[in-house]
């Protein structure tokens, strides 16, 4: 483990971020993100079966032959006390409804309509802002606390390298098109929390080393702190993984998303702690110590 040189592959790794977020921020501007209902409105239908039903039972009905031209696989199915369901849908005609409905009819005998609504795309809007200001909030808040806890240029790096995670997660997303909804929205923040909790215990042994090992140059000090975290790193994240993946594999359709969203904010949330937050530190705080040495020098 001590043989590892990190911070000597630094500037490659940098670079090959650069370049995905890049290539990510290209795709969100020209092939866009794939907002689900939560974002753009559509229909809400609550129906009655007079019988306990399942979710499974109703998406089989959805995407069955009947109805398999109006694409509702990803409609989000809620069920009530066991015989109540709310299924929201993309925005849906008054035939189209009618045919859903004939189409549940037909399957579980009797459906009574309690309520169907449209979802107005003036509302998707205001939730997308909130959405935006909530990330940048805990952005900000996330700099003022590591920059009162240790110092600003760690509140700098920290902050960078979450930007780094958010914008691949949504180029990854725009890329393979899964949609985006207000789970995606609550897999996002949770990847910020967790991105930075790795980073702090990383920032946190860099600060501790700065202190004991004051003769060290800082590129092997900066190394050493990596790879004397990376044990805890690497099986905080499995560990993790390995939950994300059940919910991935057997969580249904409608936790999809949000597991999958999960799961690349994971891998690319631990991969920014190591290789991009840290590199960064030690890139300020190089320029701070060289600008310093540079005064000294014109004084001298």
């Amino acid at each position: 483990m001590a043989k590892l040189n990190i911070m000597g592959t630094r500037k490659t790794w940098l670079t090959l971020s650069g370049i995905l977020v890049l290539g990510c921020l290209i795709l969100l501007l020209t092939r866009g993100l794939n907002f689900g209902l939560d974002f753009t409105g559509g229909t809400l239908l609550e129906r009655d079966f007079k019988k306990p039903v399942t979710a499974a039972q109703i998406r089989e009905v959805l995407t069955g032959p009947e109805l398999k031209s109006m694409d509702l696989g990803q409609s989000v199915i809620q069920i009530g006390d066991g015989s109540e369901a709310l299924i929201r849908t993309k925005a849906l005609s008054d035939q189209q409804i009618r045919k859903v409905d004939e189409a549940l009819t037909k399957k579980f005998d009797k459906v009574e309509e309690r309520r169907t609504e449209m979802v107005e795309p003036v509302i998707g809007r205001e939730l997308l802002a909130q959405a935006g200001w909530a990330l940048l909030i805990a952005w900000l808040l996330i700099m003022v606390y590591i920059g009162f806890r240790f110092e600003f240029r760690f509140g700098i790096a920290a902050v960078a390298a979450l930007i780094h995670d958010v914008v691949i997660a949504l180029g990854i997303f725009a890329l393979i098109g899964r949609e985006v909804n207000m789970p995606f929205v609550a897999a996002i923040l949770t990847i910020v929390g967790y991105s930075i909790n790795d980073t702090i215990v990383i920032f946190d042994r860099i600060r501790e080393n700065l202190q004991k090992r004051r003769r060290e140059g800082l590129v092997e000090l900066v190394n050493n702190s990596i790879v004397e975290t990376l044990p805890r790193t690497i099986n905080t994240s499995v560990t993790t993984l390995f939950a994300i993946v059940a919910i991935l594999l057997f969580g249904g359709a409608t936790l999809k998303d949000f597991s999958l969203a999960l799961f690349i904010g994971i891998i690319v949330g631990t991969y920014s702690s190591i290789y991009i937050a840290s590199p960064l530190w030690l890139g300020l705080k190089s320029m701070e110590e060289k600008k310093r040495t540079r005064g000294k020098a014109a004084k001298a």
